[in-house]
């Protein structure tokens, strides 16, 4: 089972949601909850102090999501946090973030470091947005397949050091190589089969499913 929570980042570089049928429950925090709603999809759950949105699209927002949570401005949690919180109470085991990137700077790191967070407590949380799909993985062996719409496939180490790393069914393979904190040696790769392989020994991995995206998309 899937959950999708979508923040309220730059609509341009959300995809068509209406493609990932696989998701279960929807979740729009602040003015991700407008976004769902501008492309049909009808919000599960409203959850934020929505303090970026205007008056029309509160009433929107209230008239076509079937639960709507408001807090104040003044908290310590993000309305993104929020959301998590929320999904982790349901007991979803992967998390779909849209509406998380193309933003604040600060806000994308955090999204991004938020993955790290859900992996200590066992939840897969993956970023999507229409050029990239991110998501961290722990050593040990791992498949990747092949992505028709993001058909690169780059690693970079999330910790500061990565061993062990090998890449199978790989145009660029690779055999027991270390990855460091700026290191390019996986960027751009792809696969020259539908199912790839790659497994390291130490640290966290973060996996990058990406394409070029059209000016004009």
């Amino acid at each position: 089972m899937a959950i999708a929570i979508v923040g309220g980042g730059p609509p341009g570089y959300v995809p068509d949601l209406t493609d990932y049928r696989e998701v279960d429950y929807w979740i729009g925090a602040d003015r991700g909850a407008v976004t769902l709603v501008q492309q049909g999809i009808v919000p599960d759950l409203a959850i934020g102090d929505f303090d970026s949105v205007m008056k029309g699209e509160m009433k929107e927002i209230r008239a076509h999501s079937r639960e709507v949570k408001t807090f104040p401005p003044e908290k310590d949690e993000t309305d993104l946090d929020l959301a998590v919180m929320e999904a982790i109470k349901l007991g979803f085991t992967s998390i779909y973030f849209f509406g998380v990137t193309g933003g604040r700077v600060d806000h994308s790191l955090a999204n991004v470091q938020q993955l790290y967070k859900l992996r200590n407590r066992g939840i897969h949380g993956t970023i999507i947005d229409k050029g990239n799909q991110i998501s961290l993985a722990l050593p040990g062996d791992h498949q990747v397949g092949k992505d028709e719409v993001y058909t690169y496939i780059s690693f970079l180490p999330f910790s500061s050091n990565v061993t062990g790393l090998s890449l199978r069914n790989f145009y660029y393979p690779l055999e027991d190589a270390k990855l460091e904190w700026g290191s390019t040696l996986c960027i751009s790769n792809h696969l020259l089969s539908e199912i790839g392989t790659f497994s390291f020994r130490e640290g966290i991995l973060m996996v990058i499913k990406s394409r070029d995206v059209l000016k004009d998309e």
